[in-house]
């Protein structure tokens, strides 16, 4: 058994949280600490974080590292949220907490800050049915918000809105109103950007459920079940919520029992928590009870094969990328073949580009996703493609990951450009990942440069310094053959390999 700890900096709170994690029993929450600290205030008003602040946090943070210490922690993760992103002083005030407490923090990208809160959920048992019909995970923080689509047990897509809790009271504060304008001036805020989503990524789902991850949610859900992680009517939770409207701060906390009198993020959770909910018309709502915490736990401890997954990530992954593929309308049978036909190549090859699974992974979301930017441009289809990718949520990449992807496909028709004009982007791991994929994109795409999937029964095999390449075909392939030739100088260079088609004429 293993004592593990998550520390976590929100734009409100600094959190500890402690676990025992074993391969024979489930995950247990030993501890929960929290404490109040405006880090959003500074964040979003200034624009860094001040002194008084810092030693604030650095404080803190001292004293959650004797509490692990009281606990024997055998390991821990500390993770800053959306907030520091948002700072011009992020690298000065990491170096101090840590000079300061010994205390490690990183700051993960938005993809895989939420990416690890979506974990919690997904290990659950109930996960795997509710997402069978269509359904919203909708994760509310100080900064931002997310949403990822579901149906038939497959990601849809997964949307990121800055309509944080934190964010929308900066955006008001300057406004002095009363308890009901204040409520009417937080849905203006929220209703457009709901409007919008809905229009674009609602037209062909019917939600019936609602995932909800954020603060308060717990507390509301009490007011409404006294059973705690039960699945209730959104009729029924509405109906409740609603009652709070026109009640301000220190009443609803009165209500609700919570243990600050009056809670300046209380009411913008409870307004989105509200319009989501009517928005997305589901028929219930589920609420977990976990938090970004749970999911370094649960990241820990299947990183450590302490815990095996239920439910397919990658398979979130594929998924995810094949529906955005479809939103740009690519071409799906030239698409199912250019991502088979990189598999096989990649797949024969494993003992010269010394890649993994992950890898692999990260080829096929690329073939998918090779021709989304012709939407945009016929003409500058790559270049829209990178863009499409940077600035989609994909649920299981990281930021680094996606980039890899972006640049495969980039580089998939464009000459690759040095590291040193790509090194703000790519480290030198990922520059070399980036190279490997996009030569395997380029001879995988020229053997369907008609988009006429001429070959069958593709096989490949290494055979001295070359990669032979042997298919059937009835058809003229002059054309895919030009194009192979021309892409395997790209492919050589990589490798040390030279690519060649072997054809087997098959007459009908």
């Amino acid at each position: 058994m293993k004592v593990f700890a998550a520390i976590y900096i929100g734009s409100f709170e600094v959190s500890l949280k402690i676990f025992e994690l074993s391969s024979k029993k489930p995950i247990r929450e030993v501890d929960y600490i929290r404490a109040r600290v405006d880090i959003g205030k500074d964040a979003y008003q200034k624009g860094y974080i001040g002194y008084e602040l810092m030693d604030e946090l650095g404080k803190l943070l001292s004293e959650y590292k004797k509490v692990m210490e009281s606990y024997k922690v055998d390991d821990y993760m500390a993770y800053a949220g959306g907030v520091f992103r948002d700072i011009k002083n992020e690298l000065f005030v990491l170096d101090q907490l840590q000079i300061r407490t010994g205390i490690c923090i990183e700051v993960p990208s938005n993809s895989e800050h939420r990416f690890i809160g979506y974990k919690s959920v997904a290990f659950r048992s109930e996960f795997a049915e509710m997402i069978q019909q269509d359904t919203a995970v909708v994760d509310i923080g100080g900064g931002n918000l997310q949403v990822t689509l579901f149906s038939g047990g497959k990601v849809v897509t997964t949307q990121h809105m800055v309509l944080g809790a934190t964010r929308i009271k900066e955006k008001l504060s300057g406004i002095k109103n009363t308890v009901s304008h204040y409520e009417n001036q937080i849905e203006e805020l929220v209703n457009k950007e709901l409007e919008v989503f809905k229009s674009l990524y609602l037209k062909d789902l019917k939600v019936k459920n609602i995932i909800f991850m954020g603060e308060y949610i717990m507390e509301l859900m009490k007011k409404v079940e006294k059973k705690r992680d039960k699945v209730i009517s959104s009729e029924k939770f509405l109906k409740a919520i609603r009652k709070l409207y026109k009640k301000d701060a220190e009443q609803i906390a009165r209500e609700l029992d919570l243990p600050h009198d009056n809670d300046v993020l209380l009411i913008p959770y409870i307004v989105l928590y509200t319009r989501i909910t009517e928005e997305l018309n589901a028929e219930e709502i589920w609420v977990p009870g976990v938090n970004v915490s749970d999911g370094m736990a649960y990241d820990y401890a299947e990183r450590n094969r302490l815990i095996r997954p239920t439910h397919d990530f990658e398979e979130d992954i594929i998924s995810a990328a094949k529906e955005l593929s479809k939103r740009y309308e690519s071409f799906s049978p030239h698409i199912d073949a250019l991502t088979k036909m990189a598999a096989l190549v990649f797949d024969a090859m494993k003992k010269v580009h010394g890649m993994g699974k992950r890898e692999r992974l990260l080829l096929q979301t690329a073939a998918i996703l090779h021709d989304c930017g012709k939407y945009v441009s016929l003409a500058h289809g790559p270049e829209c493609a990178y863009s499409i990718i940077m600035e989609s949520e994909i649920i299981g990449l990281s930021h680094l990951e996606r980039e890899i992807v972006a640049c495969a496909v980039l580089y998939n028709t464009y000459p690759l450009d040095d590291y040193e004009k790509l090194a703000d982007r790519l480290d030198e791991a990922g520059y070399m990942t980036v190279a490997k994929l996009s030569a395997i994109l380029r001879v995988s795409n020229a053997m369907d440069r008609s988009h006429k999937q001429k070959f069958k029964n593709v096989k490949a095999t290494i055979r001295g310094r070359q990669l032979v390449i042997t298919i059937e075909t009835v058809d003229n392939i002059v054309l895919e053959k030009g194009l192979f030739d021309v892409k395997a100088v790209f492919f050589e260079r990589v490798f040390g390999l030279k690519p060649v088609i072997r054809e087997k004429r098959v007459y009908n």
